[in-house]
């Protein structure tokens, strides 16, 4: 999979633990950088790539070299040769012959670079879904306890302006394939029913046409996962002044186990931008959130994914876990034990692959909230 990240790069290592350090770019909180993970045994690999592809990388994807591109044409980076080779794993295939979805997914809390991989590689296998990481520094800058989590605060108010650019980039590469294939597909219907057409122009076969090769183009959908800190990161995301909030990009939006206030919420919930649902999921049951509460004391408010009480962003469809088969008091209710749930399992099936997952929950009125 590919891993995009603001942590620091360290020796070149094929190790992700000596590859990225617990600290943020040093030239800048906002530097990002691109990798390949995969899997060798029990070890993962990682090759950092570098900022420019090289002509090797851009003839792997379809790509003109350097030296076949004009001399005032901007530079190819790297997300644009990752874009294509993630793009072409999305499309249907003998393993995956409906292709599949592509998951977006911003860690939370004291994950090394090593944790974040294992659980894409879950989301992966669990959900048939292609995960892009998104990792911050969240080592706990080398503290335990209490000094351990205000660190990895400090770490994720430093890396909104770097998620920022990574969603920015993900909008405007996807912008730039659609254009070309949107070129294309109205070249050969133009070509098929337009006036210069053997038979004619057809208007009505025309948009026809266009709609059914649009859509074998894109059968994929885009979802945003966010757990536990990591909605800290996109809270103030949206809350930033430099925030483009009119980008457009996932279907779903998923926030599991929110390690933000519930006070005030709905001001920045309601700014999200997705063409499906933002689903926000509770468990009062929830250890870490009740421990990241006592760490900081009276000044630590209730948590979004604990408290059920003032459920008020208007487009927020919030679904409760609490007290549910195999759940218990676990923050990470996506995997492992809670997973022998068959309904549970079911819920992060269709939120991960950007379907209305809450079609088949019992709605409460009065909590607004579903249950299963």
């Amino acid at each position: 999979m590919f891993v995009v990240t603001n942590r620091e790069v360290l020796d070149g290592s094929t190790d992700p633990q000596r590859a990225f350090g617990a600290r943020i770019n040093p030239k800048g909180p906002n530097e990002l950088r691109l990798a390949w993970a995969e899997r060798e045994g029990k070890r993962w690999r990682v090759e950092v790539l570098p900022d420019e592809v090289t002509d090797a990388m851009a003839a792997e994807v379809g790509l003109l070299p350097r030296s076949a591109r004009a001399a005032d044409e901007p530079p190819v980076f790297a997300s644009q040769y990752a874009a294509r080779k993630i793009l072409a794993r999305l499309q249907p295939s003998a393993t995956h012959p409906k292709g599949r979805n592509l998951l977006f997914f911003v860690h939370g809390f004291n994950n090394d670079m090593t944790s974040v991989l294992d659980r894409a590689e879950q989301f992966e296998a669990n959900y048939g879904v292609e995960v892009i990481p998104f990792s911050w520094p969240a080592n706990g800058g080398g503290f335990k306890g209490v000094a351990s989590y205000k660190s990895d605060k400090r770490d994720a108010l430093a890396s909104t302006g770097a998620l920022d650019r990574a969603l920015t980039r993900l909008s405007e590469i996807l912008a730039q394939i659609n254009q070309e294939r949107v070129a294309r597909i109205e070249a050969e219907a133009e070509a098929r029913f337009g006036a210069g057409a053997a038979q004619g122009a057809d208007a009505e076969r025309w948009d026809r046409f266009f709609a059914t090769a649009a859509r074998k183009e894109c059968p994929f959908r885009i979802n945003l996962l966010l757990h536990s800190m990591g909605n800290y990161v996109y809270k103030h995301l949206l809350r930033s002044s430099s925030f483009s909030g009119n980008v457009l990009v996932f279907d779903n939006v998923v926030m599991v186990a929110a390690d933000t206030n519930n006070a005030g919420h709905a001001e920045w919930v309601d700014r999200i931008q997705c063409r499906g649902r933002v689903f926000v999921t509770l468990n009062e049951n929830d250890s870490a959130l009740a421990a990241s509460r006592m760490k900081m004391g009276e000044q630590q408010l209730a948590r979004l994914g604990h408290w059920p009480h003032r459920l008020d962003a208007r487009q927020a469809v919030y679904v409760d876990f609490t007290g549910q088969a195999h759940v218990g008091d676990s923050h990470a209710y996506f995997e492992g034990k809670p997973l022998n749930n068959k309904q549970v399992r079911q819920f992060f099936m269709d939120a991960l692959n950007g379907a209305p997952a809450e079609a088949p929950l019992r709605f409460d009125v009065g909590r607004n909230m579903y249950r299963f």
